[in-house]
């Protein structure tokens, strides 16, 4: 008989707090602040450890700040130190919004990082051009295959790859990388030699995180996704982590400040966004991420 959502909740926090309470499979986390500059892997691309995301309910709730205020927690972010902003294709007029309020910033003074969607009848010169255009930049220092979410996602998208690595030698791309979601897809990461950067869900307790469905409401496979993440990380891959909060649903800050504290201490992330619609928020992600690197 399948386990019961309930129990299955319970067996990976449970197992989650023993990789936290033990010592088992825990990374030291390198001592330092939110706003360092750390390395991604072998793409080779510095970028702060904490990461401006433009996505939270698939950028709604950043668009409907509208320009003006979304321009200013942008500001915010960049004069407290965060200088690492990601957005995708499918997040709206995100890539737009993100130009605008970047614009008179020198580029060589943060880091820019586009998802692109994997359409089989797009051209990925044309999209990544149309997206340079509206971000109001050269170029993006990561490129990302977004929501890659079946086992055959690596030689699904070989023509999105070429297209990426064509970018690469244009230097309209610096680093290339995926982001996944559910565990039949993240399996394909370790061993890929394409791959530099590694987007991958995590926090404490499995919450909109990967589990054997891509899209299963239940919460994902924490001690398997830490497997992944350390076996990439140790084949030079640079890891952000995704969903830190829950996607919102971490309401309490215990929650937010166990999340951060997992994701690096435990799992051993190098870079986690989130996503912001006030400048208390920033405060708050710089706040926790500290703690949890002290």
């Amino acid at each position: 008989m399948a386990m019961c959502p309930r129990r299955r909740f319970l067996k990976n926090l449970i197992t989650a707090g023993a990789i936290a309470g033990t010592g088992a499979l825990p990374v030291k986390a390198a001592k330092g602040k939110a706003t360092d500059w750390v390395t991604l892997g072998k793409s080779n691309v510095k970028v702060t450890r904490l990461a401006f995301g433009t996505g939270s309910v698939s950028g709604r709730v950043q668009r409907e700040l509208g320009q003006e205020e979304f321009t200013r927690i942008v500001r915010y972010a960049y004069d407290r130190g965060i200088r690492f902003f990601e957005t995708a294709e499918s997040y709206g007029e995100m890539h737009k919004m993100l130009g605008i309020a970047l614009k008179g910033i020198p580029r060589d003074t943060y880091r820019l990082m586009t998802k692109l969607t994997t359409r089989p009848n797009t051209n990925p010169q044309d999209k990544i051009d149309e997206l340079r255009k509206l971000a109001q930049t050269d170029y993006f220092d990561i490129a990302l295959l977004h929501y890659q979410h079946f086992a055959t996602w690596p030689t699904d998208s070989v023509r999105w790859q070429d297209g990426i690595s064509e970018a690469k030698v244009k230097q309209a791309i610096i680093g290339q990388g995926a982001s996944v979601h559910g565990l039949p897809a993240l399996r394909q990461m370790p061993g890929n030699k394409w791959l530099e950067v590694a987007m991958i869900r995590v926090n404490h307790n499995g919450t909109k995180m990967d589990a054997e469905a891509y899209n299963s409401p239940d919460p994902g496979n924490v001690p398997e996704v830490v497997t992944h993440v350390k076996k990439v990380h140790t084949e030079g891959m640079g890891v952000i982590s995704m969903k830190l909060v829950g996607e919102g649903a971490f309401t309490k800050r215990e929650d937010r400040q166990a999340a951060m504290r997992f994701a690096f201490q435990n799992a051993g992330v190098d870079c986690v966004t989130v996503g912001y619609k006030n400048t208390a928020e920033i405060d708050e992600a710089i706040e926790n991420l500290n703690l949890a690197l002290a």
